[in-house]
């Protein structure tokens, strides 16, 4: 697939990589290294997560080598779909009951961060990506 978009919408979709991808990748290192694999189960677990020992380190290398991934531009919308999904669900099992606000637990941070997950996966990385060089349209789906 050729990409045919102007640069500054890459450079939009550069942005928009770097900024969700630095997030996912912090909350991601947050579960693993601050709160630890086993306090990020017994959080899940709290949250009513299922399976929350398999649930729970999944999401936290999701998010964090996925983070990564968004901002390198690398495997984007397969990587960008599953962080969205990853939002959908803490949407749903966590923060949709607390309402909007944020500061009262509600919705409004995950509904931005998987918009913008959602919105990778449409659109691609962009030319500023590791994608179009390593892809090389063998998998344009992907790229």
């Amino acid at each position: 697939m050729t990409n045919t978009t102007r640069p500054t919408a890459d450079a939009g979709l550069l942005v928009l990589r770097i900024v969700a991808g630095g997030i996912f990748a912090a909350h991601g290192a947050q579960k693993i290294f601050e709160y630890t694999i086993p306090g990020t189960v017994d959080a899940f677990a709290g949250m009513g997560a299922p399976l929350p020992a398999i649930v729970a380190p999944v999401i936290a290398f999701l998010e964090l080598i996925g983070g990564v991934l968004l901002i390198l531009g690398l495997l984007t919308r397969p990587v960008a779909l599953l962080l969205a999904v990853d939002m959908l669900g803490a949407m749903v099992l966590v923060h949709f009951a607390a309402g909007l606000w944020v500061g009262e637990g509600g919705y409004e941070f995950v509904a931005v961060l998987g918009a913008a997950a959602l919105a990778l996966a449409f659109t691609g990385a962009g030319r500023f990506a590791l994608d179009p060089a390593v892809l090389r349209g063998r998998a344009a789906v992907l790229a």
